[in-house]
């Protein structure tokens, strides 16, 4: 979502909120209490829940490996949920032509450091760079080149969906700042 009043451009960046980590934060944990409750099963000698069996499977090692697996995914599902309360990663990038500095935002991991806020001034910035790699990983991701310092990502790896909708989002980008592109 973007947000653009004459000399100043708001855009908004999506952190661990997304439909796909909710997905994986369920799945893991739906798994893991699954494995636990056969490995337990499988200690009382017992079907906790009637239709995973655990007759068959022997506490030691089988049950045993179950249960610590359930264990070990219940923990990847906690930090998932834990990511997605917290909102990791999202923020905002704010262009202010007024002012001459470019704003960036991101909400990181609870602590001392968990407001990330970095400023630069507009006129270090030299281009608008895009990368993309296609294939099975495919990546499209925005950068700001910055004279004398490292890139600067302005997006997500799986923000955009198509290249014809990032060719758009760095066009406007460039359009605004007057500054080119590269990498198209």
């Amino acid at each position: 979502m973007n947000l653009q009043i004459e000399d100043i451009r708001v855009d908004f960046v999506t952190g661990s909120r997304r439909i796909s980590n909710f997905c994986w934060a369920f799945l893991l944990l739906s798994g893991a209490l699954g494995f636990s409750s056969v490995g337990f099963s499988s200690y009382l000698q017992k079907n906790l829940i009637p239709f995973l069996s655990a007759e068959q499977i022997s506490f030691i090692p089988q049950g045993l490996v179950m249960f610590f697996y359930g264990i070990a995914g219940s923990f990847i599902s906690f930090y998932l949920w834990c990511t997605i309360l917290w909102n990791v990663g999202s923020g905002y990038n704010r262009f202010d032509k007024r002012k001459g500095i470019l704003s960036i935002f991101r909400w990181g991991f609870p602590g001392r450091n968990r407001r990330i806020f970095i400023q630069f001034f507009i006129k270090d910035i030299q281009a608008i760079r895009m990368e993309v790699q296609e294939g099975f990983l495919s990546r499209k991701i925005l950068y700001i080149k910055m004279k004398g310092q490292q890139d600067i990502p302005l997006s997500r790896i799986e923000e955009y969906s198509t290249l014809e909708e990032m060719e758009n989002k760095a066009a406007e980008l460039a359009r605004f700042l007057k500054i080119s592109i590269e990498g198209i």
